[in-house]
């Protein structure tokens, strides 16, 4: 009987290392392992050998970090994402994307099934699992780390029994995902919600500059498209401002966040050129976007941040949502001026050929043109509905 095509979300990393052995072996099918590149650095070298010592049939590794830069992290700066106000959606951008050429490796593979290495209690499971059924209905998802509860020294004493030596640091303190827009840091120490971060844990945000420096980020609708006047790259946008703020200890985010599974866990993230244009772009849109439009996105910006992280991205809710982030980008171009000094940063200035200040209706100087006659009958209309409802109630008050 033909074994049947399964191809897994690897990452070089124990877990899904085990995955190919456990399910090439225990599961009778053939692993076709395939990595993502979206920034996480690594070798994939030495990943791909891996895969195939613990029994993979192919491995593929596919460079996506323009592809994630421009097409999900752009999109979440100019929906100035950020989930509970807090967290830049880091690990949760990813997903979506790694479904994706996923699905795609499968269609062409002809493989059965699409398995992960997720666990239960996270929320990765869930975005892998509804963007896979929104791309390809009709194949099956596997997740063994939800019913084989193996720990690491489990794991480890697995592959030492079926001979195959992989080398893994026995004791990982921390569970680290990383990308082109930030770090993610659980586990160890840090599930203490009361206990400081330890500083090995940061490795973006090492401050290492004590004097301050100005930064200005070009946009052109709604995306960065050069620093200080050099055009870049999207991820290379993205990857220089990691460097530059970072270098200042800026980009540090510690919050107790509501995982979808309804657990609270502790989460340590680090995404300094993130949360920088996100601030920059937040502060220019203030300048280009007309007020009923920018008071309309500020309502909807925590739902897609939402919806981001619920693994909603293939949903028609989070297609309809962005579709009105997108048009409301058409006049966000312009430059913003940043400040960024030890563990702080600041927007100085912004400027733009489609702001909507203007410096006649707004100055209180000579040259005024706003028309203050015109005031009195407007503020009148404004009030008008209150001032009835206040009649009423004060005569009803005397009967």
């Amino acid at each position: 009987m033909k074994k049947q095509k399964v191809i897994l979300a690897y990452s070089g990393g124990l877990d899904t290392s085990v995955l190919v052995a456990w399910m090439t072996r225990e599961l009778n099918k053939e692993v076709i392992a395939v990595l993502v590149d979206v920034g996480q650095g690594g070798d994939f070298k030495n990943a791909t050998e891996r895969a195939y010592q613990a029994g993979a049939s192919k491995v593929f590794v596919i460079d996506a970090k323009k592809e994630f830069a421009q097409d999900y992290c752009f999109k979440a700066i100019k929906a100035n994402a950020l989930y509970e106000g807090r967290y830049p959606l880091v690990s949760s951008l990813s997903r979506p994307l790694i479904a994706k050429k996923l699905v795609d490796v499968a269609k062409k593979q002809k493989a059965d099934l699409i398995a992960h290495g997720c666990s239960a209690k996270g929320n990765d499971q869930i975005r892998f699992e509804l963007a896979i059924n929104a791309l390809a209905p009709d194949i099956e998802v596997l997740a063994p780390v939800r019913s084989w509860n193996m720990t690491r020294a489990e794991s480890l004493e697995y592959l030492k029994k079926l001979n195959i030596n992989l080398t893994y640091k026995k004791n990982k303190l921390y569970s680290i995902d990383e990308n082109v827009f930030g770090r993610a840091i659980e586990c160890g120490e840090l599930e203490d919600p009361f206990a400081s971060p330890p500083q090995d844990v940061w490795q973006l945000t090492k401050k290492t500059k004590d004097t301050s420096r100005e930064i200005t980020i070009e946009f052109f609708n709604g995306c960065p498209v050069a620093i200080d006047q050099i055009p870049m790259e999207p991820h290379g946008i993205i990857g220089h401002l990691n460097k530059v703020v970072g270098s200042y200890g800026f980009g540090r985010i510690d919050m107790i966040e509501n995982r979808k599974v309804g657990i609270k866990s502790r989460e340590v993230y680090e995404a300094p050129g993130a949360l920088a244009l996100i601030m920059a772009h937040r502060d220019l849109e203030g300048l280009t976007l007309e007020r009923a439009l920018c008071h309309e996105k500020l309502r909807l910006e925590p739902l897609w941040a939402e919806l981001a992280y619920d693994g909603m991205w293939f949903s028609p809710l989070f297609e309809a949502v962005e579709a009105f982030i997108q048009t409301s980008q058409k006049s966000v171009n312009g430059e913003v001026r940043l400040k960024v000094q030890p563990f702080y940063l600041e927007v100085l200035g912004r400027r733009s050929n489609e702001s909507l200040y203007r410096l006649e209706l707004a100055t209180y100087d000579k040259g005024d043109e706003f028309s203050h006659e015109d005031a009195k009958g407007f503020v009148n209309l404004l009030s008008l509905s209150v001032k009835t409802w206040a009649e009423v109630q004060k005569r009803a008050k005397k009967v």
